[in-house]
């Protein structure tokens, strides 16, 4: 007999936006996993006897390969536990989720996927960007800013055609995408948002067009975690919170969870 294996998106960063069926796995949770991105407030939901395991990753610092994350779910799990790996936005989108789905499938360990709402879509939301708007943009594709071996194999001169392009992790590799992207045809007065600690308190946006932005981010101390957006919807920010009913867009305060045992028990 074995156990079983949540692999949980935890949403975009603010710990109100997991959804109700990753707080379900939260409290019902032997053993968590979790990431760097993950907030405070998501790990404190799981049973008080439940095993959590930091496997967050930072430029540098790997305390668990991929292998050993993979091999921690495994182990785990056979030991009729119910594990869950808790990982920032979706799992599936540039979250290594497939990798821990497919170690888990090869061990024979029965998994489920509990998709998050990423950060490529809910990041941009909250701060007035939709990535889709009619009559501005139909189409939309979302890259990393990071790939594996530095290799860089991207088909530009498609990308450089897509509306919207919205990039994450993409902060260190910003002066080369947009490079990228003007020498295959991407006008430079294009307009550009990076949205940084979006969703969270103290999230600040620092607007530009291709030529400027990423003098403005490295004049503003941008950091990640950062959510770039390319195109004419970012023109959209300031009539969408141009209103006095609008919801606030800086600083937003800190958030806590609301009670949903009994909605999910």
């Amino acid at each position: 007999m074995t156990g079983k294996v949540y692999l949980v998106g935890a949403g975009p960063g603010d710990p109100q936006l997991i959804t109700v069926k990753g707080l379900w796995c939260l409290h019902h949770a032997d053993v968590l996993l979790y990431d760097r991105l993950v907030a405070p407030e998501l790990v404190e939901e799981v049973p008080a006897a439940a095993e959590c395991i930091y496997v967050g990753k930072s430029p540098g610092r790997h305390p668990y390969s991929q292998a050993a994350i993979n091999a921690i779910l495994v182990e785990r799990a056979r030991c009729r536990n119910i594990v869950v790996r808790l990982k920032g936005g979706d799992p599936f989108v540039f979250g290594r989720g497939g990798e821990e789905a497919q170690a888990l499938a090869g061990a024979g360990v029965p998994f489920e996927v509990v998709p998050g709402v990423t950060s490529a879509l809910g990041v941009p939301a909250r701060a007035g960007i939709p990535v889709t708007h009619r009559g501005v943009s139909a189409t939309f594709a979302v890259l990393t800013g990071h790939q594996a071996g530095g290799r860089d194999d991207l088909n530009w001169e498609a990308l450089a055609q897509i509306d919207t392009l919205v990039i994450l992790m993409g902060v260190k590799r910003l002066p080369h995408v947009i490079a990228m992207l003007v020498a295959h045809g991407r006008d430079p007065q294009t307009p550009v948002a990076i949205v940084e600690r979006g969703t969270l308190a103290g999230e600040r946006v620092v607007s530009g067009d291709l030529g400027s932005i990423a003098g403005r981010a490295a004049a503003a101390g941008i950091c990640s975690p950062a959510t770039v957006v390319i195109g004419d919807v970012v023109r959209l920010r300031e009539s969408l919170f141009s209103s006095p009913l609008a919801p606030s867009i800086p600083d937003r305060q800190p958030s806590t969870l609301p009670d949903l045992q009994s909605a999910i028990s």
